[in-house]
């Protein structure tokens, strides 16, 4: 694990999670950008300022996005129900489908959440 990341919350976690899973197959489609507005309506309620955990993942490097989404798919286990992951993977599943396209990259990301989520 990574000693520059801190733990976050689910709902940190899950808008960490969702920015990658949209990322991965190259391109961030409108349709992706709307779902992930929709998880940080119900998610925050109240206004937060995302911009640190924007900034946080706009730098990673491709081949890091693997271990930081990882490191937030256990901050997300740790701070969840099997309800809440089960939801959220529907949601995940969603959003990879959003631009009618689902990648290998982005299976791959999405059974990777099944798996450390141990729901498959």
């Amino acid at each position: 694990m990574n000693q520059n990341q801190h733990k976050s919350n689910k709902s940190i976690a899950g808008y960490h999670l969702l920015m990658i899973l949209s990322a991965v197959d190259g391109e961030f489609a409108p349709a992706e950008g709307m779902l992930i507005q929709e998880y940080l309506a119900d998610e925050f309620p109240f206004k937060i300022n995302l911009d640190n955990e924007l900034d946080a993942i706009a730098v990673l490097q491709a081949e890091e996005w693997k271990d930081h989404f990882e490191f937030h798919a256990h901050c997300f286990l740790d701070d969840s129900t099997e309800e809440e992951r089960k939801h959220f993977l529907q949601f995940a599943k969603s959003l990879i489908k959003a631009d009618a396209e689902v990648t290998e990259r982005e299976h791959m990301f999405y059974m990777l959440l099944k798996n450390i989520w141990k729901l498959n």
